[in-house]
């Protein structure tokens, strides 16, 4: 089956409340992602828990606390078909605390719709500096993904109304925000859709004469495959392991770069893990081999729970994952996108980097630069604030896999995370190991 046709990973992003699960749920549903009787059960559920609009959301969020508190907190994989590819969903969580979720989401994602309500009020809160649409945005571009179609949901609402100019209004506003961050806009459709009603996401609707582009379905049949780094060494950072009867130790994970093979030797990384691979599974079938973009299980003779952890990052003996040692360092490009004061040396935040999260410490501001031209402001600077570029050093707490971003691009951007917010976002230009 996913063979046939060439597979996407597709992430959706945007403000708490935008409506994104509904939205995504009303797709699938239409889209046949769902049986009729899943459906049912659904509704069924949604009016017992007397949320009857929220039916559609639940196709998403199926853990059960997420139902309760309508919030959506780990990320949920579905997977649906277009005429063009078949696309694995990842739902992230708009929430700002589960935004730790949505970065190991976007860093497997390969094209993203990026949700946002054009309700008065809520785009507007969205979109400010503060604002979850803003953050999504700068994650996606620092995340690498290229492509984007934005949905400008909730057209039923009253103070939007199916209306050409509150459309526009929004349009023009992110446009402003995705051409400031380095999204190239002319590649990027804007939609406007109704989540709850299914207006314009498979089917063109009668409600918006004025508007001539495509449906939510046909803007996202255009992204086009990312070519695959199979001839860049193995890695495959570990997103989780589990303990399966019978199987033994599952560790699950995306493939980034190379290829990997049943049969073969393995290395993962900081543990020293060796072993043979001994099966690959995908949506629950047999493979004999994974290549980049693929999201898997696979087992390992003579593993154990002890060898690998989340942000461990797999790959080939003669060719193994880069490590920095607690004596080691790394220097990033970073920018900072928000703060409440500044950033200065000593600070320690969580550093996310694909699956891994590590505190870091800034041990030297290096150099502040012009975002524009790349040209010196400022060498060793006191501190760094909110919009300013800089150079720094940081050295992990404890070993941390990662890569020089201008070799393996996918494990060498990072986000830097404090107080359950994205404070920094950046790539990984220099590696010192020890």
């Amino acid at each position: 089956m996913p063979k046939e046709l060439p597979h996407l990973n597709l992430i959706i992003i945007g403000h708490v409340d935008h409506g994104k699960s509904t939205m995504m749920g009303h797709m699938l549903i239409l889209a046949g992602a769902i049986s009729d009787r899943e459906a049912r059960e659904l509704e069924k559920l949604a009016k017992e828990l007397d949320r009857e609009s929220w039916k559609f959301a639940y196709v998403l969020d199926r853990l059960k606390e997420e139902r309760e508190r309508g919030l959506t907190i780990d990320l949920a994989f579905r997977r649906f078909n277009t005429n063009n590819f078949y696309f694995t969903i990842i739902d992230a969580p708009g929430h700002a605390d589960f935004v730790k979720n949505m970065i190991t989401g976007a860093s497997q994602a390969d094209a993203a719709v990026l949700v946002v309500s054009g309700k008065k009020g809520e785009f507007e809160t969205g979109i400010a500096a503060n604002g979850q649409t803003t953050e999504h945005a700068y994650l996606a571009q620092t995340l690498g993904i290229k492509q984007l179609v934005v949905a400008v949901n909730k057209a039923d609402d009253a103070t939007y109304n199916y209306s050409e100019d509150r459309f526009n209004e929004v349009k023009d506003g992110v446009s402003n925000l995705l051409k400031r961050i380095g999204f190239n806009i002319k590649d990027i459709e804007f939609v406007p859709v109704s989540g709850i009603i299914g207006d314009n996401i498979i089917e063109k609707s009668d409600k918006t004469p004025w508007y001539d582009g495509p449906t939510l379905f046909d803007a996202m049949d255009k992204f086009k495959i990312p070519e695959k780094p199979l001839d860049k060494p193995l890695r495959l950072p570990i997103q989780d392991a589990y303990k399966i009867k019978g199987t033994g130790v599952v560790p699950v994970g995306r493939v980034e770069t190379g290829v990997m093979k049943v049969g073969e030797e393995i290395l993962i990384m900081p543990t020293g893990f060796k072993g043979e691979v001994r099966s690959i599974e995908m949506h629950h079938e047999g493979y004999d081999k994974a290549e980049p973009g693929d999201n898997i299980g696979f087992s390992i003779r003579g593993i154990t729970m002890d060898d690998v952890h989340r942000g461990d990052v797999l790959g080939h003996p003669n060719d193994p994952p880069t490590v920095i040692a607690k004596t080691g360092k790394f220097m990033g490009q970073m920018m900072v996108i928000w703060h409440p004061t500044a950033i200065a040396q000593g600070y320690t935040p969580v550093v996310h980097a694909h699956t891994s999260q590590t505190a870091c410490k800034f041990i030297n501001l290096v150099k502040k630069i012009d975002q524009k031209t790349g040209a010196v402001i400022e060498d060793n600077p006191k501190f760094i604030k909110r919009n300013e570029v800089a150079f720094i050093e940081m050295q992990p707490l404890k070993r941390l896999c990662v890569e020089k971003y201008s070799e393996i691009p996918e494990l060498g951007r990072f986000a830097v995370r404090d107080m359950g917010r994205t404070v920094a976002v950046g790539i990984i230009k220099e590696i010192t190991p020890e």
